[in-house]
């Protein structure tokens, strides 16, 4: 693991065993039977992993980005599904270090650092999608706080989560739309309402769910920050460790459906050798390992980058897009290699290629990670390092 500190190594090598130990055995049938999966929630709050992005005096253990990329490409490897309950509470996490208050901090902090209080955030509206800036909720001044209106949907543990970073319209008129949205730090209350869980592919066992303001109440102390109107610019921030955590979370899949396949193929024969030695079969293994070795090269390039401070955006988008896209290819890859078998709910690598789509299409669809870099790429000139 170069690049980390042997603490952190340390930290890897236990989630990695973590894995082997516990989710591995159980990940098929919690998936199947679409189950959350509170004993391993429970086991990663004991290993610290909900506090890994904060630091002292609220968390114990906060660790690089390299590092913290490279647990969730453990726990995806094992269930795609753990590393995304982690997900969004990181970015949360992230956004009141940077951007909170002092008491803001003090108040959400520690709890969430040991995983009592768990966080997530909430962006996309329903025929929205990835155009934030046509978002309709509203957060209505009024004289002790805001009064929200409005609807969000796909919200990743909304069912589990206390606390929601909210991106809202505190002014629906500014010009351009960007300038009138704020985050407000919100925990449920009368005025909120989950109307349903969403029905999926994949990502099975942890919730995403549609949810609903209607004269929803916040005091003041929720708009994150001092100011309104910072709010895209906070959330955009936000979601280069987003993109990275993403990323990584494909790393696993990826890694999870080419560990099978190299398995499967040493132990399965035809024509009298193990299926490797044939020339087709060694050309997928190749491909794949080299697919998924230059997209873990890409998220970690992304990660130094966000943690010396500098704009990471186009890199976080290029890892996000490369890393995506090589483990749909590698889960596709290991049903070829696994033929038959592949295409059985008895393997796991049917639950791979079910899991991978989920990182083409969210944090920011692929399309519009394309538009990221392309924009950041004329912007900045050059395409030297």
């Amino acid at each position: 693991m170069e690049g980390l500190h042997e603490d952190e190594q340390a930290i890897v090598e236990m989630v990695r065993h973590f894995v082997d130990r516990e989710v591995k055995p159980v990940a098929q049938q919690l998936d199947h039977t679409n189950t959350y999966p509170d004993k391993l929630i429970e086991q990663m709050k004991q290993l610290g992993v909900f506090g890994l992005a904060i630091p002292e005096p609220w968390g114990e253990a906060r660790v690089s980005t390299p590092c913290y990329a490279l647990v969730t490409e453990e726990l995806a490897r094992g269930w795609m599904s753990l590393a995304g309950a982690m997900g969004g509470h990181t970015v949360v996490a992230k956004l009141i270090l940077d951007y909170g208050t002092q008491q803001q901090k003090d108040t959400y902090l520690p709890r969430m650092a040991t995983g009592e209080l768990r966080a997530t955030m909430a962006l996309t509206e329903p025929g929205g999608g990835s155009d934030l800036q046509a978002m309709r909720t509203s957060a209505s001044r009024v004289d002790d706080g805001y009064v929200v209106n409005g609807s969000k949907t796909w919200i990743t543990n909304a069912r589990t989560a206390g606390l929601i970073a909210l991106l809202c319209k505190t002014d629906p008129a500014a010009t351009p739309a960007h300038k009138g949205m704020s985050i407000l730090l919100v925990e449920k209350g009368p005025g909120f309402s989950l109307s349903r869980d969403l029905p999926k592919l994949g990502y099975k066992g942890v919730e995403s769910c549609e949810i609903a303001f209607d004269d929803f109440r916040v005091p003041d102390s929720s708009l994150l920050g001092e100011r309104e109107g910072e709010g895209f610019t906070q959330m955009m921030r936000g979601l280069e460790i987003g993109r990275i955590q993403v990323a990584s979370r494909a790393l696993g899949v990826g890694r999870a459906a080419l560990e099978d396949s190299l398995r499967y193929s040493q132990e399965r024969e035809s024509f009298g050798k193990p299926i490797w030695k044939h020339q087709s079969i060694g050309n997928y293994l190749a491909d794949m390992v080299t697919k998924l070795t230059a997209a873990r090269q890409l998220v970690l390039y992304a990660a130094r980058r966000f943690d010396r401070g500098e704009r990471a955006d186009m890199e976080a988008g290029m890892a996000k897009l490369f890393a995506s896209e090589a483990a749909m290819q590698i889960a596709l890859d290991a049903v070829r290699i696994h033929g038959g078998y592949g295409y059985s709910t008895e393997f796991d690598v049917e639950r791979y290629f079910r899991d991978a789509p989920l990182m083409i299409v969210g944090e920011g669809t692929n399309e519009i990670q394309r538009n990221v870099i392309a924009r950041q790429l004329v912007s900045r000139g050059t395409v030297a390092p």
